[in-house]
């Protein structure tokens, strides 16, 4: 699995101009499933992106996690993470993504995953063409990978 995490000062989602998903300070987590990836992946990265010490202390320091800022979650099906525009040519192959059956199935557990930490979390629509907006905060990006993809 892959995430691309982005520490936000708000962050939404629409789909045909509907809001579906929107949170205030926090993360917004792209996230792409690889044909390889397991339970065990969604579960691992879960808990890294929930502690991940992205936030700062009281003292200006990268030393506090979502959960620690009381900030939310919105998490971003993101099959394009996977696509590999280097290989041949300039289409990108989109091969190494999951199905969408598995990918949903792991993009869910994440999720759950996320919220059983505490972590309230907001999410796109899986499958469907969604609108993300953002402010991203610093900027402060990550990529992490977990699992077959990495």
């Amino acid at each position: 699995m892959r995430a691309l995490v982005q520490r936000v000062r708000e962050a939404s989602v629409t789909v045909d101009d509907a809001p579906v998903g929107a949170i205030a300070q926090g993360l917004l987590i792209l996230l792409g499933v690889h044909t390889d990836d397991t339970a065990r992946d969604a579960d691992w990265l879960a808990r890294k992106c929930a502690h991940l010490r992205i936030f700062a202390d009281a003292d200006g320091r990268m030393n506090d996690s979502v959960i620690d800022v009381k900030g939310g979650v919105l998490v971003v099906p993101q099959f394009t993470l996977y696509g590999d525009a280097v290989s041949s040519g300039n289409r990108p192959s989109f091969s190494a993504a999951a199905a969408p059956g598995p990918a949903e199935v792991l993009y869910e557990r994440f999720v759950e995953k996320l919220r059983a930490y505490g972590a309230p979390v907001e999410t796109g629509t899986f499958g469907a063409l969604m609108q993300v907006h953002l402010v991203n905060d610093g900027p402060v990006t990550l990529v992490v990978d977990r699992g077959g993809g990495s």
